[in-house]
């Protein structure tokens, strides 16, 4: 029971590197039966083209496109009214997401507070969607855990989880596809600090979110000819693209 096999989606750059064309791509193989998202928030936008259409998620897994089981890692934050809106563009995009979506319950809720903190940086050059005060105040012991609210009301449009009982409790054997975000040199440990994002970006987030690392089957690593970046990094002069 448990886990059967993992595979694992890694940005080598700032981001930007159409990972989530590689997610979209490996998703509809059929071969995975769960799409993890394994770290990051709202701040991360993956654009794919599905069925002749151009789709923009940021917190639920491109798994959703192909009718897979999708779950939001305990290593993200979750801006739980940016999901129900993003959730709600999908299933008008004629996307059916019903049972789809799961959330662990130690994934962090992204409060209004954290937005309006966020929104006052000048240093890093964040999007400014809260990530860094919600990772914060979970180190901190301050956080909010999603499983500490009550969802009952979003009961049909996510579902809140335990990823360990749902993973190794039941009889079934799951393929997973690991979906990240950002990328390696915004990782906080090991990107250009402290011009980087809060989370961490690189396998080893994987197994934060209750990966045997022994299971861990491929790693893609997703890069393209050229780098991107925006910030307020001055060591690097393209700011075109995506970032914190």
């Amino acid at each position: 029971m448990g886990i059967q096999s993992v595979d694992v989606i890694v940005d080598l750059q700032y981001g930007d590197t159409g990972k989530g064309k590689i997610a979209h791509h490996l998703a509809k193989s059929g071969f995975y039966d769960i799409v993890l998202r394994y770290n990051g928030g709202s701040n991360a936008g993956h654009t794919v083209y599905h069925n002749g259409e151009v789709i923009v998620t940021h917190q639920v897994p491109v798994g959703v496109l192909h009718g897979i089981t999708s779950i939001i890692g305990r290593g993200c934050v979750v801006n739980v009214s940016k999901l129900i809106e993003e959730i709600r563009a999908l299933n008008s995009a004629g996307i059916d997401t019903k049972g789809l979506i799961k959330i662990d319950k130690r994934a962090h809720v992204v409060t209004d507070q954290h937005i309006h903190e966020d929104t006052q940086d000048s240093i890093i050059g964040t999007t400014g969607q809260g990530i860094g005060p919600a990772y914060r105040d979970k180190y901190n012991r301050i956080g909010i855990p999603i499983g500490h609210m009550d969802m009952s009301q979003y009961h049909h449009l996510f579902e809140v989880i335990d990823i360990y009982d749902y993973l190794f409790v039941h009889d079934d054997k799951y393929n997973i596809l690991c979906e990240g975000a950002q990328g390696f040199h915004l990782d906080i440990d090991w990107g250009e600090y402290p011009y980087v994002t809060s989370s961490h970006c690189t396998v080893g987030s994987v197994c934060l979110n209750g990966i045997p690392p022994h299971k861990i089957r491929k790693v893609y690593g997703v890069m393209k000819a050229y780098e991107t970046y925006v910030g307020n990094n001055k060591n690097f002069t393209n700011q075109d693209d995506e970032v914190l």
